[in-house]
């Protein structure tokens, strides 16, 4: 079961793959100015969200909040 899986998913790879580079080798197609702005917003929207989960785990980590609770009897 598991070489099927993997298997079907390396060809799924494969084929996103074709056509990306079949969609990179396109001579001449420009980026309108609104691909740019969607792709700039994403970026920065994607730092943002990396940042702030990231200042999440180091602040939980750094206040205990990870640690299993202590039961005093």
């Amino acid at each position: 079961m598991r070489i099927a899986t993997s298997v079907g998913l390396l060809v799924i790879l494969a084929a996103v793959g074709a056509y990306a580079f079949e969609g990179l080798m396109v001579p001449d197609a420009p980026v309108p100015t609104y691909g740019i702005v969607m792709f700039t917003i994403g970026i920065t929207l994607l730092v943002a969200v990396s940042v702030g989960l990231m200042s999440l785990l180091f602040y939980s980590s750094r206040r205990g909040y990870d640690e299993p609770p202590h039961i005093k009897r």
